[in-house]
Parts: C-alpha cells; sequence; structure tokens
C-alpha cells in the first residue's frame, strides 16, 4: 500500500492509500474554499454523566445531492471535488463539517455551576472505499477490504497519538434510513476528547469480570461461549467469528471478532488482516439478501481506549440494522430513546438462522 498526504485548499488534510506504488498523487486542489469552521463545544450533562457536542456549523453540510455533484467523486475538469484526483483507491480526508476538530477557541468556563463548558477538541475524518459512485462496500473485492483495513490501521495510529484523544472510532453509515447524506460508499473516523458512554459501559463489565475471575477477558469469554453454542454463529473461518450476540437489540445485529484478542485494528496481524474480508464481504451479502434489496445498516469498530484499561478491550465490529421486515423499521421510541431499554421483535437465534439461509 502507497500513501501520499497533501493539503486542500482550506488547510484540510487529505491522504491517498493506493494499491500500486507507481500512481503519482501530485494533483493540487483549485478550489477557492472559506476557512474550516472551529471546533465544536463540548457540554457536561450533569444528570447522565455525558458530554454533549454542540456543532451548528453542521446544519449546513451536503445532504443528499445527485450524483453529478457528489463532493466525494474524482474531480474533473468540469467539477472540482473533495478529492482532487481523476481516480483514486481509498482516499482519507479532514470533514468538511467536524464534530470534533484541532481548530478551537476559546470557551466559556461554564454554561451553570453544573455545567462545565470546554472545546470540542479533537478529529473527524471522511474514509472513501472507492472512485465509484455506485459502488457498496459489499460489492468491493477482498484486496480493496484489505487496503481500507489498512486504511483504518493507519489512522487509529495516527489520531490515537493527536493530544487529548481518548478513543478513534471508525464506523460506517449506509441508506438513508440510518441517515447518510452522500450516497457515494464511505465511512467516518471519529478521534473523541473523551470516552463515549458505550465504550465506558463496555469497560466497567469488563473491569467486573476481571475482578471476578483473576484477569480474565470478558469480551473472550463471551465470544468463546458463543463459538461454543454455535445457533447463533452466521459465519466462521480460521481468524473471525460473525455471530449474532445472544442479547441483540436490534433486529439484524452481528458482532464480528477476532478469536486472538487484540485491542484494535493496528494489532491485527497479516493473516487476521487477510481474512477479515472474504468473512465479511459474505456477511454483507447476507444483510443484502434477507429482503432482497440494499440493507440499511452502521457498522461500528469497537475499539479499546487510546490511553487507559487497553488490556480491557477486545476489538470487534457491531453490524446492525434497523430493518425488522421487508417494509418495516425499527423506531427507537419511548422505551428506547427515553429509557434506553431496547425491546427486539425478533429472537437472536431466528436473525442468526436466516442470515445463514441468506
Amino acid at each position: 500500500m502507497k500513501r501520499t498526504a497533501l493539503t486542500l485548499a482550506d488547510g484540510r488534510e487529505l491522504i491517498y492509500f493506493d494499491e500500486r506504488d507507481d500512481v503519482v498523487r501530485d494533483q493540487p486542489d483549485r478550489r477557492e474554499l472559506p476557512p474550516p469552521p472551529p471546533a465544536s463545544q463540548l457540554r457536561y450533562d450533569p444528570l447522565t454523566g455525558e458530554w454533549v457536542a454542540l456543532a451548528v456549523h453542521r446544519q449546513t453540510r451536503t445532504f443528499l445531492p445527485p450524483a453529478e455533484q457528489c463532493p466525494l467523486c474524482p474531480s474533473t475538469a468540469d467539477r472540482l471535488s473533495e478529492i482532487p484526483a481523476s481516480d483514486y483507491a481509498v482516499a482519507v480526508f479532514e470533514n468538511r463539517f467536524p464534530a470534533f476538530s484541532g481548530r478551537v477557541v476559546e470557551e466559556p468556563a461554564e454554561m451553570t455551576p453544573f455545567t462545565p463548558v470546554r472545546p470540542g477538541h479533537g478529529r473527524c475524518e471522511v474514509v472513501c472505499f472507492t472512485d465509484d459512485h455506485h459502488a457498496s462496500f459489499a460489492s468491493l473485492p477482498p484486496r480493496r477490504v484489505r487496503t481500507v483495513l489498512d486504511a483504518l490501521a493507519d489512522r487509529t495510529e495516527v489520531l490515537g497519538g493527536l493530544d487529548g484523544v481518548e478513543q478513534v472510532f471508525c464506523f460506517e453509515n449506509r441508506g438513508v434510513e440510518i441517515g447518510v447524506t452522500l450516497h457515494h460508499p464511505h465511512g467516518q473516523i471519529y478521534a473523541y476528547p473523551f470516552l463515549p458512554p458505550r465504550t465506558r459501559s463496555l469497560l466497567a463489565a469488563a473491569r467486573r469480570h476481571a475482578e471476578r475471575t483473576d484477569g480474565r477477558n470478558l469480551y473472550a469469554d463471551v465470544l468463546a461461549a458463543e463459538r461454543a453454542a454455535g445457533d447463533r454463529v452466521v459465519a466462521t473461518n480460521e481468524h473471525w467469528t460473525a455471530y449474532v450476540p445472544a442479547a441483540a437489540r436490534w433486529p439484524f445485529e452481528v458482532h464480528v471478532a477476532p478469536h486472538r484478542p487484540v485491542p484494535d485494528i493496528p494489532a491485527l496481524t497479516e493473516a487476521e488482516r487477510d481474512a477479515f474480508g472474504p468473512l465479511y464481504l459474505d456477511l454483507l451479502r447476507r444483510f443484502d439478501g434477507l429482503f432482497d434489496s440494499p440493507m440499511p445498516y452502521i457498522a461500528a469498530w469497537h475499539q479499546a481506549p487510546v490511553r487507559v484499561d487497553r488490556e480491557l478491550g477486545h476489538l470487534h465490529l457491531q453490524l446492525f440494522s434497523i430493518r425488522r421486515a421487508a417494509d418495516k423499521l425499527k423506531y427507537l421510541a419511548g422505551s428506547e430513546s427515553g429509557m434506553g431499554v431496547f425491546i427486539n421483535d425478533i429472537a437472536p437465534e431466528r436473525a442468526a438462522e436466516l442470515l445463514r439461509a441468506a
């Protein structure tokens, strides 16, 4: 993989990840762009102990443009995009409308004595999987999946080394039902300046398990139990297993985990990285085959925090959809949104059975 970094017209960074060493990436960004917005503002919720980001500039971000105006397609002589080159394999750049960035401004110390305020320091990046606007992740060849994984490993290491970053989160949103604002196949990376609530919850459970079991890894034990039970396993190979969690929250939810406990994507071996693509592509095609239509989904990489409790983590990808039937979506209504108690309409065993048959 060849890595080439350059600077866009407004000072943001763009990195090409190419599968050929002879590719030259020296096309300049010929656009005239305003300066990037300042970082968001973080406000602390004293009732939940969680941080909320206010990024008001995101209200004006690009929303579902037609294909001929897509900002993630390669530039042409008649149209300039976020990608100056006329083609690319994988490209990563700083989000033009970031929720977190290093462009901090001075903030008030607090909104009330109970609500401290601080800048939304961090970084948000866009990961373009292919220059083909009409493709999908499921249509990528295994070699491209490997390139994407290597790019995510690169960015996890770099962003994790930034001052103040506590966790690096790589993810893909797919489908208008999920809320995507661009159709071009792409993912995102958030470098958080705090530990998100989901991570704090996972770490708390892992810590309790380690204390009860003389240091055993909770996720590794759960993965071993699911593999032994077998009825919720969807697919497996030498290095990875894809299974529906016994307490799945979503109608169709699958965890894809390496058999060897590792904290994050950079820690994967060459063999583990090669083995991920074929299994994951098969899983995505099963998702699309469930209802014979493109499945809206979120694919979320859960990595260990950058600075603390890394021994408690176990890298895994959580893939889930809000579609519960061909013509029905799972909405987060009163119980889920108001109280955080999920009610699943499909038994995990049945979901696994349907995915195996798809």
